[in-house]
């Protein structure tokens, strides 16, 4: 063996005399092939779920996780496996995730999470790490099944509607709301998924004509009594006085303003403060059957016109509140309790209205809120900002 590697290295070191420049080529495509075979198979060897749960890290944590969702078991019988969701599809994402996931082998060697207690105390800093993967590239893997193009939004449920219709028109990210969903939240995350539903059973019945109320939650709009044509949508804790109650459908008037530049489709509370109290959709925002306009006066910040306009539309009967300090009570215990977990949150009146949307959508990366949450906090948020604080800051 020692004479034919001798042999070999004689004759590759040399000026190819005996062999033909044709054979050196074919020679080299073939070992081109072959070793482009080899890496490809034990790559592709690692996108499988038996290598990811190869060590007991991931085989008695995440993996036991895993098989108590939806993503497990279920109806349509599609189970999404460990490289389903956490390795692109296209080469040369998955070769930099590859990459990063070497990591995970200096982890194993050292045993930085090789106990139940040690994982449990590092699964905030993993998840995170997931979580802004996916935030930056759209929630990729998750699109690869899970596209807005294909979704039924008609068999949805009303309020499942009102989210994902949104998040299509945005083409949002799925891990903005949809955080746990195939594994557990970390210890100290609040979850705000089903307290407003909790809420809601607080909600005022027997709705009087002519008397305000305030939405507990995000609702779909209809342009008329039989709600099958959609109008819009209409934020939480946004005031509406109710106009006729005809069975299961309430007709309501919103008070508002909204920027006349575009379609004027996102309704406000107040001129020139950016407190979303729902939006319209386009046939509707260009339409006058279902609105009166009023005054226009130009924000002088920013230059844009602003248009005070009544609108008047339909909603399902109920999810409405006598009381905005119900709200307020809710909103502040949830913002007190998940935006504290990383740092100590800064006051509601530290900010002003329209500075609070940027500041607060930069917190929903460390907490899990649903889309209700969201919008109820945030408009607690600009109602207690600067702008309506009697306290200097």
């Amino acid at each position: 063996m020692i004479q034919i590697i001798k042999r070999f290295w004689h004759i590759a070191s040399k000026p190819s005399v005996h062999l033909s420049f044709g054979f050196l080529t074919i020679g080299g495509f073939l070992a081109g092939i072959i070793f482009w075979g080899g890496f490809n198979t034990a790559l592709e060897v690692t996108n499988t779920e038996k290598f990811c749960i190869g060590c007991h890290e991931m085989a008695d944590n995440v993996y036991v996780e895993l098989q108590e969702t939806v993503h497990w078991q279920n109806r349509s019988g599609v189970r999404a496996t460990c490289p389903d969701c956490h390795v692109p599809h296209n080469w040369s994402d998955k070769i930099a995730r590859k990459m990063q996931a070497s990591k995970e082998v200096w982890a194993t060697v050292f045993g930085t999470v090789n106990t139940r207690e040690k994982f449990l105390a590092k699964r905030g800093e993993l998840a995170q790490h997931e979580w802004d993967r996916f935030s930056a590239n759209n929630s990729m893997e998750c699109k690869n099944c899970h596209n807005y193009e294909s979704m039924d939004f008609e068999i949805m449920s009303e309020r499942a509607q009102v989210q994902m219709k949104m998040a299509a028109e945005r083409d949002q990210s799925c891990v903005d709301c949809h955080k746990g969903i195939a594994h557990n939240l970390p210890d100290n995350m609040n979850s705000g998924e089903g307290t407003l539903s909790k809420l809601e059973e607080m909600a005022t019945s027997g709705y009087k004509a002519g008397n305000s109320y305030y939405s507990v939650r995000q609702l779909p709009l209809f342009t008329d009594e039989t709600m099958t044509t959609e109008a819009g949508q209409l934020n939480a804790a946004t005031k509406v006085t109710v106009l006729a109650v005809e069975g299961d459908a309430i007709q309501v008037e919103l008070d508002v303003w909204r920027k006349t530049k575009g379609f004027g489709r996102v309704m406000f509370e107040d001129f020139a403060m950016n407190i979303n109290d729902g939006y319209l959709t386009k046939e509707v925002a260009q339409s006058d059957d279902y609105m009166n306009k009023g005054e226009t006066k130009i924000d002088d910040l920013t230059g844009l016109p602003w248009q005070k306009v009544e609108v008047k539309l339909w909603a399902r009967n109920g999810s409405l509140t006598e009381s905005r300090d119900t709200l307020w009570t809710f909103a502040k215990s949830t913002y007190d309790t998940s935006c504290s977990v990383c740092h100590t949150q800064p006051a509601e009146n530290h900010f002003d209205t329209n500075t609070w949307p940027g500041m607060f959508n930069g917190m929903l990366s460390f907490v899990n809120l649903d889309g209700d949450t969201q919008a109820l906090v945030l408009k607690y948020l600009q109602k207690h900002s600067s702008d309506f604080s009697d306290e200097a800051h």
